[in-house]
């Protein structure tokens, strides 16, 4: 023996009487530990000798250990869902999916690093092929005490392999599985057998938990013992976070946020944006820099091309490739019109698309080859399967509810819909085939909407964010068609009382006219015009009637006082004027565009009845309630003789009848016409259209006025919730319904709530309207006399102002 520390012998080492007994002593102790040790080997079992294993594994045997997973932002409700399975599986398993991307891995593996921390045992196994997960099931098997001789029957045919590793799964307890990237389920097996048999490798027994990451999110493939829980994109606030985890130096918060709202919380993305902003040769090093690079040169940043992008393993980690996964996958299953129908819906607007839009006939103009309804419903399903479209009104299910009347639709993530647009351009070579027979699909789309009336409204809305790509088209010689095509949707939109998406076209349009045509040309106008009257509609009434009297100078000077538009540009902003409470000056233009529309229109055309039934209003704001009438019963029964009595005019003339019956103490014969009006529109209209929520609060008025305080209250009530939800809260249809609420509320005698209710109504409208605005004054009006009870009823003239402009264009 040596002493390294001084390089001589002790001393002691020198006898040989000390020597040979000391060499004794450490033999017989080795031999003793030898033959304990096989001892308790006998004891314990048949060994899992690691020979087996290795020949069963061998050439690529993975590791069983989780990705390392530091913190996860914004997935706290899922992780809470899946701690709880981890305590008490209940004969269930997980399913974390959504589309390439989202952050399966990621929650899964932070899941795992709990567990770890609470001494459970962890397995992770990456899906690659059915014989690799195979290998590696059994290895977390025999980590979980598999005796030899059961996996040997089982080699021998003996035993079902699956059988005997999820037995040995169900005699332990305290362990998580995860099996990564089951992508392609149906080649889990066994060969031939869905998933949702539970005969193979996925399974809901055992005493542990399975948790499963995929881009198949059907409940049909993994069956009814999956509990599926989909990843969306990050919420703005722990988007912004990853971001500023990776890279703390690229900028502020709000900047962070902003960034990560514009990569559309997508986690893959954000990691992305995050590693390149943090690596110190890159271009861009601040989140600002890194948003406006985005706008001018996506493909860069998206990721560059991988060399191996045909490598799942690979794609799937860039986020130009990893959507390009799941369309192989699709194309591989048989479904190769995936990758067409989501090219196409790239080409639309941000904002969910009508699947009766996409028709088998558009997709085959643009691919060259025959397509049926039902390849397109399979590639519809299968887009959802992965994930790759959203159903915002009808989740899990390609179509509309049952009996909900809601028009099917889908929706592309942001980031989706903007490489596959990148994607399309470089993959083919005329656009223009595609872009001309989605014009053409929108037009013809339109004009259906049109001929369906109230039932095409649903899809009226939807069609509304993709129209204006029709002006984007260069050739002069489409404009005027293209423009007509939103217009007569704009129309449409405005009949359902959607204003803010008549709004938006009537914008665009008014932007390509000024452009190509001049600020004054007669169809610019018109377009000016209509967007005045969209405005109003929409609660902005300052910017209404400044826009309406301009355009009715415009007119005036431009076309003449007495042409046919000039009489339409008079006659809405006197509707506007009288909306608002301004009702000597639009009685005094009503009496005259009156007179000039009956001299040239003739005294029973639908413009010159509008016009009459406006006059009724205003004279009925003006408090002549005996002319209005009169004026009222006139007009109505003219539109029941020129349009009908079921006409959408005509019920207005109705309801306008016995509002003004109301305020001239006609109560019974209001409340039987008020009635008959509200059903008429709820049946016709539908329940929630602007002309019924109108009939509704006057309803509610003149039972207010008949003594039945409760019953007006009550249905007050209901419409004040009502226009709130629809309309907005400061609406000033939705301050009407509070104002009329909270004197219904005073002569309950419900002060207290009554009183609160003027308060917030004054502020309201003091701030939307002015402090000096007619509505606003009525509302301090009611405030200062609620006590005593003695505040006279008003209603909502902005639902006048608009059931009369809505006659005046469903006559055009």
């Amino acid at each position: 023996m040596t002493n390294y520390a001084s390089d001589a012998v002790p001393g002691w080492a020198a006898q040989a009487w000390v020597i040979w007994p000391v060499f004794a002593v450490l033999v017989a102790v080795g031999t003793g530990l030898l033959l304990w040790g096989r001892h308790l080997d006998t004891a314990a079992g048949p060994p899992a000798r690691p020979a087996p294993v290795s020949r069963l594994a061998r050439g690529r045997q993975a590791s069983l250990r989780p990705p390392y997973v530091e913190r996860v932002r914004g997935r706290e409700g899922e992780l809470a869902v899946l701690a709880g399975m981890l305590d008490r599986p209940q004969g269930r398993f997980a399913v974390l999916c959504a589309a390439g991307g989202m952050g399966k891995t990621t929650v899964a593996a932070r899941l795992a690093a709990q567990a770890e921390a609470a001494g459970r045992q962890v397995f992770w196994v990456r899906w690659r092929d059915g014989a690799e997960l195979a290998q590696q099931m059994v290895q977390v098997a025999l980590a979980c005490g598999l005796p030899e001789a059961e996996l040997e029957a089982a080699r021998a045919g003996q035993a079902s392999l699956p059988d005997v590793v999820w037995r040995q799964l169900g005699r332990v307890r305290k362990w998580l599985l995860v099996v990564d990237n089951a992508d392609e389920p149906q080649e889990i097996g066994p060969a031939g057998e869905p998933v949702a048999d539970y005969r193979g490798w996925i399974r809901p027994g055992g005493r542990g938990l399975l948790v499963v990451t995929s881009r198949d999110g059907s409940q049909q493939t993994w069956g009814p013992c999956a509990r599926l829980l989909p990843l969306e994109p990050l919420p703005v606030r722990p988007a912004g976070e990853v971001l500023l985890d990776a890279a703390p130096a690229a900028g502020t918060a709000e900047q962070a946020r902003e960034l990560a709202a514009r990569l559309g919380g997508l986690p893959l993305a954000l990691h992305a944006a995050g590693a390149y902003l943090a690596g110190p040769t890159s271009r861009y090093r601040t989140f600002a820099a890194y948003r406006d690079a985005l706008e001018v040169e996506p493909g860069f940043l998206w990721g560059a091309a991988h060399p191996n992008a045909s490598r799942p393993q690979f794609a799937r980690a860039v986020v130009r490739h990893t959507w390009e996964v799941s369309l192989d996958q699709l194309a591989g299953e048989g479904n190769a019109l995936a990758r067409p129908v989501l090219r196409l819906l790239a080409l639309l607007a941000q904002a969910p698309v009508p699947l009766s839009l996409i028709t088998p006939d558009l997709l085959s103009v643009v691919t060259g080859h025959d397509v049926t309804a039902v390849a397109l419903d399979a590639a519809f399903a299968g887009l959802h399967r992965y994930g790759l479209l959203g159903l915002p009104h009808s989740p899990g299910s390609i179509s509309p509810a049952s009996g909900s009347g809601e028009e099917a639709q889908v929706v592309l993530h942001p980031l989706i819909r903007e490489i596959n647009a990148v994607a399309l351009t470089a993959e083919t070579s005329d656009l223009a085939v595609w872009h001309q027979a989605l014009a053409e699909r929108l037009t013809t789309a339109v004009h259906e909407a049109e001929q369906r009336g109230r039932a095409g409204w649903p899809a009226a809305v939807l069609l509304a964010p993709h129209l204006p790509l029709l002006l984007d088209c260069a050739d002069p010689r489409t404009a005027p068609h293209h423009r007509t095509t939103l217009n007569d949707l704009a129309q449409v939109l405005q009949e359902a009382g959607a204003f803010g998406a008549a709004r938006l076209l009537h914008e665009r349009v008014l932007d390509v006219e000024t452009r190509m045509l001049g600020p004054e040309h007669p169809d610019t106008l018109t377009s000016r015009n209509d967007l005045g009257n969209a405005l109003f509609g929409m609660g902005e009434p300052a910017e209404a009637i400044r826009l309406l009297r301009q355009i009715l100078e415009d007119r005036t000077r431009i076309l003449g006082p007495v042409h046919p538009d000039t009489l339409t540009s008079r006659n809405d902003l006197a509707c506007a004027l009288d909306g608002t409470g301004e009702h000597a000056e639009a009685l005094g233009l009503l009496r005259q565009t009156l007179n000039d529309r009956s001299r040239v229109l003739g005294p029973e055309h639908p413009h010159t009845l509008a016009s009459r039934d406006s006059l009724g209003l205003a004279l009925d704001g003006m408090g002549e309630h005996a002319q209005a009438v009169r004026m009222h019963r006139r007009t109505l029964a003219d539109r029941i003789r020129v349009l009908g009595p079921e006409h959408p005019l005509t019920l207005l003339s109705r309801h306008n009848l016995a509002g003004a019956l109301t305020r001239a103490g006609e109560q019974m014969e209001a409340e039987q016409l008020l009635r008959r009006a509200l059903n008429d529109h709820a049946r016709i209209l539908g329940d929630e259209h602007p002309h019924t929520l109108a009939s509704r609060d006057s309803l509610g008025l003149a039972l207010d006025g008949m003594g039945e305080h409760a019953q007006a209250v009550r249905l007050l009530r209901q419409n004040l919730e009502d226009r709130t939800r629809i309309l907005s809260p400061e609406h000033p249809d939705t301050l009407a319904s509070r104002h009329n609420l909270a004197l219904a509320l005073t002569r309950a005698g419900e002060q207290a709530e009554a009183m609160d209710l003027l308060r917030r109504t004054l502020d309201d409208r003091a701030r939307v309207l002015g402090v000096e605005h007619p509505h606003t004054l009525s509302t301090r009006n009611a405030l200062e006399t609620a006590p005593a009870m003695s505040t006279p009823r008003t209603q909502s003239r902005w639902g006048n102002w608009r059931r009369r402009r809505n006659a005046a264009a469903g006559s055009s």
